[in-house]
């Protein structure tokens, strides 16, 4: 059976230590930590705090799959950018702290300063940059479809193209295209196109664009799950099968369902996938 992963979010009923024991008991093998988890105001060496949460993941039986950058590569500013780049540099030391090889590495937000027709180019300046230290310590930045700048894959794959490395790649997330605006033929062909560079999943299901999204439980929104499934099988994906929930229960009830899609899911999705 594949590694089962959970996103440490959307879990606000939950301590750290009640959201690892519930990973744990549920029967999930890993989980993705944010970046406020371990380096956030108060700490004053994130290095050092993040040993003892690697610790503590491992106690309860529990490994890091990958951790979330926060970063936003869609600047230009040789000064802002140096500044993303020595950020992204520490984050590499932290996810090899964690015991982690991928980071969810985030594209960026939009700003005036950076028109659209230059967003590719700012993110693959920033990427290019971090990938040469990346490659060294043998961390993969998985580039997240989130917000509005890369969720696109055909924007996506141009941007890995123009960056060239293995070491660089997607987060796929089966419903964020969906939350933007695409429809379901699009977030579909999207599947098709980005298996074959993503680096790290979030399975996340839901209905619904933009102001009028409703996350749901694995199996229960809109999303042809079992096509992303397919896709990334066929793409000989190797990560792990991360959940993120997003619904309306945060008392482990939702994260539950995910887990139980997995196990009688993900078996079988090279039969029912296409």
């Amino acid at each position: 059976m594949p590694k089962l992963g959970m996103v440490h979010y959307n879990f606000p009923n939950f301590s750290f230590d009640e959201f690892l024991e519930f990973v744990s008991v549920t029967g999930f093998d890993n989980v993705e930590l944010q970046v406020n988890d371990v380096w956030h105001p108060g700490i004053d060496v994130p290095e050092k705090y993040a040993e003892a949460i690697r610790k503590k993941v491992e106690s309860y039986g529990l490994n890091v799959c990958a951790f979330a950058a926060g970063n936003d590569f869609v600047v230009l500013d040789e000064e802002a950018v140096r500044f993303q780049v020595d950020r992204m540099r520490r984050i590499v030391r932290l996810t090899k702290i964690l015991g982690a090889t991928a980071i969810r590495t985030e594209g960026g937000s939009p700003k005036e300063s950076v028109p659209e027709n230059r967003w590719i180019e700012a993110m693959a300046g920033c990427l290019n940059r971090c990938a040469e230290f990346a490659e060294t310590e043998a961390v993969y930045l998985a580039v997240d479809n989130h917000g509005f700048v890369t969720n696109d894959g055909d924007r996506q794959v141009e941007l890995f193209e123009r960056i060239g490395s293995k070491f660089v790649g997607a987060t796929l997330d089966t419903m964020n295209y969906r939350w933007f605006g695409h429809d379901l033929q699009t977030v579909e062909r999207y599947y098709e196109i980005i298996a074959p560079y993503t680096l790290h999943l979030h399975l996340k299901d839901g209905r619904g664009i933009r102001s009028e999204y409703r996350g749901e439980a694995l199996g229960e929104g809109e999303i042809n799950l079992m096509k992303a499934i397919h896709c990334l099988k066929a793409a000989g994906y190797q990560g792990s099968w991360c959940c993120e929930y997003e619904g309306r229960e945060n008392d482990g009830r939702g994260q539950r369902k995910c887990y139980e899609y997995l196990k009688a899911n993900l078996d079988t999705s090279a039969a029912n996938g296409s």
